[in-house]
Protein backbone atom coordinates (compact mmCIF):
# COMPACT_ATOMS: atom_id res chain seq x y z
CA UNK A 1 0.00 0.00 0.00
CA UNK A 2 1.31 3.14 -1.29
CA UNK A 3 1.78 6.04 1.41
CA UNK A 4 -0.70 8.18 -0.04
CA UNK A 5 -3.05 5.07 0.50
CA UNK A 6 -2.10 4.83 4.17
CA UNK A 7 -3.03 8.58 4.14
CA UNK A 8 -6.32 8.37 2.61
CA UNK A 9 -6.89 5.36 5.02
CA UNK A 10 -6.34 6.68 8.30
CA UNK A 11 -8.67 9.97 6.67
CA UNK A 12 -11.89 8.05 6.40
CA UNK A 13 -11.33 5.93 9.15
CA UNK A 14 -11.03 9.06 11.40
CA UNK A 15 -13.86 10.74 9.65
CA UNK A 16 -15.93 7.52 10.53
CA UNK A 17 -14.69 7.49 14.23
CA UNK A 18 -15.34 11.39 14.59
CA UNK A 19 -19.02 10.96 13.15
CA UNK A 20 -20.25 8.72 15.81
CA UNK A 21 -18.92 10.87 18.48
CA UNK A 22 -19.99 14.46 17.19
CA UNK A 23 -22.57 16.18 14.91
CA UNK A 24 -22.18 15.35 11.66
CA UNK A 25 -22.01 19.02 10.76
CA UNK A 26 -18.68 19.66 13.57
CA UNK A 27 -17.75 16.27 11.68
CA UNK A 28 -17.66 18.36 8.15
CA UNK A 29 -16.18 21.39 9.62
CA UNK A 30 -13.12 19.09 10.76
CA UNK A 31 -12.79 16.94 7.56
CA UNK A 32 -13.02 20.14 4.92
CA UNK A 33 -11.28 22.70 7.51
CA UNK A 34 -8.01 20.52 8.57
CA UNK A 35 -6.42 20.45 4.64
CA UNK A 36 -8.04 24.04 4.12
CA UNK A 37 -5.96 25.32 7.12
CA UNK A 38 -2.68 23.30 6.17
CA UNK A 39 -3.06 24.46 2.84
CA UNK A 40 -3.39 28.18 3.79
CA UNK A 41 -0.28 27.74 6.03
CA UNK A 42 1.86 27.23 2.87
CA UNK A 43 3.68 29.82 1.27
CA UNK A 44 2.98 30.90 -1.99
CA UNK A 45 6.15 28.89 -3.29
CA UNK A 46 4.96 25.99 -1.71
CA UNK A 47 1.66 26.59 -2.82
CA UNK A 48 2.59 27.12 -6.50
CA UNK A 49 4.54 23.89 -7.15
CA UNK A 50 1.67 22.06 -5.18
CA UNK A 51 -0.76 22.93 -7.74
CA UNK A 52 2.20 21.83 -10.71
CA UNK A 53 2.48 18.56 -9.30
CA UNK A 54 -1.26 18.47 -8.85
CA UNK A 55 -1.95 19.42 -12.15
CA UNK A 56 0.87 16.53 -14.06
CA UNK A 57 -0.45 13.85 -11.88
CA UNK A 58 -4.06 14.59 -13.26
CA UNK A 59 -2.38 14.78 -16.82
CA UNK A 60 -2.63 18.67 -18.09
Amino acid sequence: MSKQAKIAAGGVAAGIILLFWLPWWATLLIVLGVPAAAYLTLDSGQRRRLRRVTRKEIGH
